[in-house]
């Protein structure tokens, strides 16, 4: 079975070498550097393995990229709580969508109006949501969103292509990336908010698709690999109205 490997991070800020890796099912890491190759460094080392081959590694690679307490209990938070971080950011607020349906859009007369093939009628003055986001951005706050798309999308990442006109008109940026070229990047299945490059809300969905929490990250390592993730997709990426556009004509 081929492992599903996340890249953690890397001690060098040139070639990428040393650097670290997590196995996402078992734990364990891999670390890749240069090889101990001087026979007698090689003769004072212990319990060395037939096939096992030593490396060195900076000693702030294992601090800064190895995986913390495995013990550590994940900090969840309610929904109240959450929706309180979209006043309580600073600078910015930006969120990578992974999934192919969402259950709380099937359950909208926005989504009802879009099956039946009419066109939707956003509604842009009265919901809280809506009020949010543009006060947000009267401040100067930035939120954005990368979507993922299946090829062909789905019904529901269709709606969220169509609703992206709403979530632009309030002060939101919005960019779609395929998910061939999502994976391509090794971007994680994850659905995620990340506030000002230092906490990240982890959403975390039941099988039927409905939101079921939210886990606060802060730790800083953590945090940098999401912004990592947030700074891949962005640069691959593109504007919502372009994306739609060449699928139109795909179509």
């Amino acid at each position: 079975m081929v492992r599903r490997l996340r890249f953690n991070g890397t001690g060098s800020g040139d070639d990428g070498c040393p650097s670290m890796h997590e196995d996402l099912d078992s734990g364990e890491v891999v670390v890749h550097g240069p090889p101990l190759t001087d026979p007698e460094d090689i003769a004072q080392l212990q319990h060395l393995g037939e096939g096992e081959v030593p490396i060195v590694v900076p000693r702030a690679l294992l601090v800064d990229w190895g995986p913390k307490d495995m013990t550590r209990e994940a900090k969840v938070i309610d929904l109240d709580r959450f929706g309180r971080l979209f006043t309580q950011f600073e600078h910015t607020a930006w969120r990578l969508e992974t999934r192919r349906r969402y259950a709380s859009d099937e359950a909208t007369d926005t989504y009802a109006q879009f099956i039946g093939g009419e066109s939707v009628d956003w509604d842009e003055t009265d919901s809280e949501w809506c009020a949010n986001r543009r006060e947000q951005s009267a401040l100067g706050k930035r939120i954005e969103r990368v979507r993922i798309v299946d090829n062909p999308p789905t019904t529901g990442q269709l709606y969220l292509l169509d609703n992206a006109r709403r979530n632009s008109s309030v002060g939101e940026s919005i960019m779609n990336l395929w998910r061939a070229d999502a994976d391509r990047l090794n971007l994680p299945s994850e659905d995620f908010w990340l506030f000002d490059s230092r906490m990240v809300a982890l959403l975390e969905f039941d099988d039927a698709d409905n939101l079921a929490g939210v886990e606060l990250i802060t730790e800083p390592a953590e945090v940098v690999r999401y912004s990592m993730v947030r700074d891949a997709a962005m640069h691959h990426a593109i504007p919502y109205e372009e994306f739609a556009a060449g699928l139109a004509v795909k179509e």
